[in-house]
Order: C-alpha cells, then sequence, then structure tokens
C-alpha cells in the first residue's frame, strides 16, 4: 500500500511540472490572492477528509471585490492538476477556480464512492471553503468537468441550490443506463474504470462488491446494484434539480463507450430550467482532452462561454443561440436545433422480413470494436469499426438491408428496433448494429446496442423494443442501411447458454422493422 502511494505521489510531481510548464508562469504554493496564481491547498470534506486541491484566483484579487466561483471535481483517476490549463484560463478571465481530487484517489484521503453521498458533500464542503478563505461571490457559483467531475457536479447542483450554473461533459446522468443498458453489463469500459481506479486510488469496501458481482452477472443481486447505481444518478434527483433550477450544458461524443449519449439526451430533454446539449464525435472525453493542454478546443469555449453568460452576466448571445448543436461523425458544421425532438424529425423505417434463426456463442465478425481506441480512430481518421456483410456467416448472425439510396441520408438521434424474438433458452443476449454498406459491401458503424433477456419461456415468442445508441452520420448516395444482429460482441456481457439459438420472426400482426431518424433534406 505505502508502495502504491509512493508511485502515486511521484506521477503527481511530474504531471504536476509538465502541466505547469505547458500554462506558463504561475506563482508558488505560498502565492496570496494579491498575487494571483495557484495555491495548493488542503481542504475538509464530509467527515473530516482531506482532499488535495489548488486555487487559482485572478491577478488583483485583494482590490476588494468578489468574482464567481468554479469548482471542478477532476476526473475519475486523474490528478489534482487535471485542469490546470483551463483554470488558468479562467482565473486570467475572473473567475475564482477550485479544483479538487476527488476522496480516494490519488493523494486525497478516503475512498472511492463512485459518486456516492459523500463526494456530493464534499463539493458542498469545497464551496464553504472557498467562500471562506476566497474572494468568491456566493451567489455566483459554478462547477463542471470532465467524466466522473461531471456526474458529480450534476449531483451537487441538484442539493446544493447554490450551484448556479454546470457544465457536464463527457458525463452521465443515468449510470445504470449508461454501463448496464437493458441488463447487459458493459464489461469493456467496467474493467476500465475497475482497472484504472485500483492503480491511481481506494476502492470502498462496498465499490469492491459491486464491481465483482457486475463483472460475475450475479442476479442475484441485480436488485441491489441497479439500487447502488440510481441513488448515483441524477435522474432519481430530477425534481430537486429543476426546483433548484440550474443552467446545464451537457456535452458528450457520439462513440462515448463508458457513458452512450442516450441518457444524457432523455435527461436534457426533461430539464425545464436553461439548458444546452452537445454531441460531437468522439469517444470517452476524447472531444474535451485537447483542452487540457491548452490547445483551441469547442468544447470548453462552449463550456467557458455558458458560465460567462450565467454567472458573469456577460452578453455573447448564448440565450439567443438554438441550444442543441451537433455535429456529425461525417464532417461538416455545427447543425442547430430547438431541442432534442427536432433533431430526427423525419424516421424511415426499414422492413425486417423473414425468420432467420442464428446460434449463439460466437463472434460473427459484426462488433462495436474496442473501448476509446474504436472512438478516437472513429474522431480522428473516420474510421468507425467495419464488417464485410455479404461474408458475414448467417449461421451466427441475422442481415437485412435496404435498398440502395439515390440520394444521401443524414442519420440524426436515435434508430429504433422492433421485433419478435424466439429463444431456445430462457436467458439470452444479442446485439443489433446499423451499418453504413458501400458497393464492395464494407460495412462501417452507424451505431449499436445490446439487449439482455432472463426468465423467458423457451420456444414462446415475445417482442422487443430496443434503442440504439444516438449518432449523427451521413449514409452517401449509393450506399444502403444494413441491420445486423448477432450474439458475442467484445464490448458486452453474454448471456446466451451453450448451443442456445434466437430466432427473428415478423409476425403480420406485429411486423419487424428498424426506423431509422434522418434529418430533413
Amino acid at each position: 500500500m505505502g508502495h502504491r502511494r509512493a508511485l502515486r505521489t511521484t506521477a503527481v510531481g511530474i504531471v504536476s511540472a509538465t502541466l505547469i510548464a505547458g500554462v506558463g508562469p504561475v506563482s508558488s504554493a505560498s502565492a496570496s490572492a494579491s498575487t494571483g496564481g495557484v495555491r495548493f491547498v488542503d481542504i475538509t470534506g464530509d467527515g473530516g477528509t482531506t482532499l488535495k486541491a489548488n486555487v487559482f484566483t485572478p491577478a488583483g484579487a485583494d482590490d476588494g471585490r468578489h468574482y464567481p466561483l468554479l469548482v471542478l471535481p477532476t476526473a475519475w483517476a486523474t490528478p489534482q492538476v487535471q485542469y490546470f490549463a483551463q483554470a488558468q484560463r479562467l482565473a486570467n478571465a475572473g473567475y475564482i477556480v477550485v479544483s479538487y481530487n476527488v476522496r480516494g484517489f490519488w493523494q486525497s484521503d478516503g475512498e472511492i464512492e463512485v459518486a456516492g453521498p459523500p463526494d456530493v458533500a464534499d463539493a458542498s464542503r469545497v464551496i464553504d471553503w472557498a467562500l471562506a478563505h476566497t474572494p468568491a461571490d456566493a451567489e455566483r457559483i459554478g462547477m463542471g468537468g470532465m467524466s466522473y467531475a461531471a456526474g458529480i457536479s450534476l449531483l451537487a447542483a441538484a442539493q446544493d441550490k447554490r450551484i448556479r450554473a454546470v457544465a457536464a461533459l463527457s458525463g452521465w446522468a443515468d449510470l445504470i443506463d449508461s454501463i448496464y443498458s437493458e441488463h447487459t453489463q458493459h464489461t469493456q469500459a467496467a474493467a476500465l474504470l475497475n482497472a484504472t481506479s485500483s492503480v491511481t486510488g481506494r476502492q470502498s469496501a462496498e465499490v469492491r462488491e459491486i464491481f465483482d458481482a457486475f463483472r460475475t452477472g450475479d442476479l442475484s443481486r441485480e436488485e441491489e446494484m441497479v439500487a447502488w447505481g440510481k441513488k448515483r444518478s441524477v435522474t432519481t434527483y430530477l425534481d430537486r434539480l429543476n426546483a433548484n433550477s440550474p443552467a446545464v450544458f451537457l456535452a458528450n461524443g457520439w462513440g462515448d463507450s463508458v457513458f452512450p449519449p442516450n441518457q444524457y439526451a432523455d435527461f436534457y430533454e426533461k430539464l425545464t430550467g436553461p439548458k444546452r446539449l452537445q454531441f460531437r464525435p468522439g469517444d470517452h472525453a476524447t472531444p474535451e482532452v485537447t483542452g487540457l493542454l491548452g490547445l483551441p478546443n469547442d468544447v470548453w469555449n462552449d463550456a467557458v462561454r455558458w458560465f460567462d453568460f450565467h454567472l458573469k452576466g456577460e452578453a455573447n448571445g448564448v440565450d439567443r443561440e438554438q441550444p442543441v448543436r451537433l455535429l456529425s461523425r461525417s464532417g461538416g458544421a455545427y447543425e442547430t436545433y430547438p431541442d432534442w425532438k427536432s433533431v430526427g424529425a423525419t424516421g424511415r423505417k426499414i422492413a425486417l422480413g423473414g425468420s432467420p434463426t442464428i446460434r449463439a456463442n460466437v463472434n460473427s465478425g459484426a462488433d462495436g470494436g474496442l473501448v476509446i481506441l474504436s472512438g478516437l480512430l472513429d474522431q480522428f481518421a473516420k474510421v468507425p469499426p467495419l464488417a464485410s456483410i455479404p461474408l458475414l456467416p448467417r449461421r451466427w448472425a441475422a442481415v437485412w438491408q435496404s435498398e440502395k439510396y439515390p440520394s444521401a441520408q443524414r442519420v440524426r438521434g436515435t434508430a429504433r428496433l422492433h421485433t419478435t424474438v424466439t429463444p431456445t433458452e430462457e436467458s439470452g443476449t444479442f446485439i443489433a448494429y446499423l451499418y453504413d454498406v458501400g458497393p464492395l459491401g464494407i460495412g462501417r458503424l452507424i451505431s449499436n446496442a445490446p439487449y439482455t433477456f432472463h426468465d423467458r419461456t423457451p420456444g414462446r415468442p415475445f417482442g422487443v423494443d430496443l434503442e440504439l445508441f444516438s449518432t449523427a452520420y451521413d449514409v452517401p448516395a449509393g450506399h444502403r442501411l444494413a441491420l445486423v444482429v448477432d450474439t458475442v460482441d467484445p464490448l458486452y456481457a453474454e448471456h446466451n447458454p451453450t448451443g442456445a439459438q434466437l430466432t427473428f420472426s415478423s409476425p403480420a400482426t406485429d411486423p419487424s422493422f428498424v426506423s431509422v431518424p434522418l434529418r430533413e433534406q
């Protein structure tokens, strides 16, 4: 344990030196508010837990004025210097910025609670400290950050009415819908979270038990796991958040393999206060990561504009812009919409005829790729996971294709699958994929989603409605759309007994289809 802590201490020093060098000259740890710069401090969190933090103040902050306060918790497994570049930028723009290492990680004390009640209480204790030790304005407080910080910020804003604006970047609103969608473990995402937290922090006993139950698919503990996740989801406290009415800015990547975009879009529609939603290409936290290095970054720029309007009262036009902003994975400029339901205003149905039967336990060659890596390739090289649709073995994959489209099809929003499934076993898993298929039959993955069932009667059909993960993608003229279904994907857990088979049918009284949302031409 001491060796691991020593490694974390060394790593903090290296990262700190690198980031400080990257943002230019700042004051020493003993710098005062009068000269501006950064101070490294200890803040007492909930239950007496020591949180390691840094405080940025504007130059000349001893002039008797009060400044808007921004509180930035660190992301999962990242050290307290994560936001140095952005914090310096914000301090230069007139903000007090307090960034702190969340409990259980790196040099902060305590154990990892995964945005549990102690984490939410810590956020309020940090605000208390800032109001007592800096010239922060109690009427102008914001919170934000990436990933873990985004989830904590939203939860804190539901509990602490002092928080007037939030920028939640690559976060979650519903933890269960994110990593356990349709009763299917997102195993690669969970493994990534588990591994990184084991190296950089200290998991609580409860968190270790939850990770173990999740990994093994222990159905006897499913109800407990869902309750644990709901406690850590701001959707559970939506009424409180809407009553507090902070201004909420949500941003995420289309290919986020940890917190898929659907749950953010659904949450956005239920917010009643000032709000903004932005999606762009990328995987988990990759759309914002260049901003941590002080490089130009659209997401951070928009977050700062959000804070400037709602905390500083700057007339920067945020209130006059359409609140839903999207960048297609295929390129082009931002598209804007008045609300989420206007994104995919037109739906095109593809009939799923026949009654194909597929065998389980084998990856057909259609899959969602690898967590983070596949999303990065799509973001920077526009190369999503590929599959040769004609060569997919029909023994293990069911395939339906549209006709060739004479004009480009601009897929926007959430595709929905409706079908009838007949299993040979009481439990099972299948994954649905939507592909853009070119003239040579190569399919480029547009979207996917898993579905798991339990306690079904073998041989008895049942209906399935499944939302694929939301996206924005342009299908070129002359291409087709294809829906593929198989039973194995490295991203997800499989619950198919050995030798299981699934039949997909389309009864005359309840036809099967996939509805693809399209932007109006």
